[in-house]
């Protein structure tokens, strides 16, 4: 059996709510690369193990004892067989058929070595977290681009530069500007594709917001320790934050929900970020059960966030 071109590797950790839209996208791709599913999953307490055997997906396991972002993606990645890994969460759906073939394609012309789609949000997806979105993953593609920003929800990577750098298992987020940066440094390079778009459908309570970006923040601590977050600038960033939001809603009437939802939203965005911007580097456990595995009301873990 000849080995495929691409190997799309998932993460997800109970993703029933989307994953079966991802998975017949996936299938309805129009592409010249031959393809893969490998799925790794952390724990899932739903119906995802059987979607996912239901669409044929190779399914990977990994503890959550084990669990970090980089760790499940380099074991997936280790029993992948294509050249190149394409990365994706199971709570994003690609928003045309030509996907897969506009993300492979830098990498297979040799343009870059890693490269990342656009994300988009959808009917539900807080005002906020869309501007943030239109912020880094603009309508013009960039490749190569400048700098090392990159992001894993919905990204390609050759397998020859996996292997030689692969992503750093201890960090609580950010792998994927960890490897971009360390790529970069040795004259890798990084690319945007504006054409390999999904939908990022994040349904987050506000804990979980400011959870995710205190986890992020934690990791940036290594990836960019110059990068320090003051009281005093907390305001300042806050303020900001919620002006340019209500700047780009001008053209339509944003509603009052809307208008309280943005100051949460930027509230907890920062306050996240301060707290991971001042956390130690070393996690406890509890803290690592805290960011890898949010649990409801009732005790069961919630989708994962990346």
């Amino acid at each position: 059996m000849s080995k495929p071109d691409v190997s799309i590797i998932i993460r997800t950790l109970n993703e029933e709510r989307y994953l079966p839209e991802l998975l017949s996208s996936i299938q309805e791709q129009q592409s010249t690369f031959s393809h893969e599913i490998v799925l790794i999953d952390s724990g899932s307490t739903d119906n995802t193990l059987n979607i996912a055997e239901r669409f044929g997906c190779r399914i990977l396991h990994i503890s959550r004892e084990e669990f970090s972002f980089g760790r499940s993606l380099n074991r997936a990645c280790e029993a992948a067989h294509g050249a190149c890994f394409v990365l994706i969460s199971g709570h994003c759906i690609p928003c045309n058929p030509h996907w897969l073939q506009n993300l492979v394609q830098p990498l297979a012309e040799g343009l870059v070595q890693y490269c990342y789609g656009r994300q988009v949000g959808g009917p539900q997806t807080y005002w906020s977290e869309g501007q943030i979105f239109a912020k880094y993953f603009p309508e013009q593609s960039s490749i190569p681009q400048q700098g090392f920003y990159c992001n894993n929800a919905n990204s390609a990577i050759t397998a020859d530069t996996w292997h030689r750098f692969k992503f750093n298992e201890e960090l609580t987020g950010l792998e994927d500007m960890h490897l971009a940066k360390r790529l970069v440094a040795e004259q890798g390079a990084v690319g945007y594709v504006a054409d390999a778009s999904v939908r990022h459908l994040h349904h987050e309570t506000w804990q979980q917001v400011q959870r995710r970006f205190e986890r992020e923040a934690l990791a940036l601590q290594q990836i960019c320790p110059e990068v320090i977050l003051r009281r005093r600038d907390l305001l300042r960033y806050f303020s900001r934050g919620v002006i340019r939001d209500l700047a780009a809603g001008l053209p339509t009437t944003l509603a009052l929900k809307t208008f309280r939802q943005i100051i949460r939203y930027r509230f907890h965005q920062y306050q996240g970020s301060y707290r991971g911007n001042h956390l130690h580097k070393k996690m406890s456990s509890e803290l690592r059960e805290t960011y890898f595995y949010p649990t409801s009301s009732i005790g069961e873990p919630l989708t994962s966030k990346s």
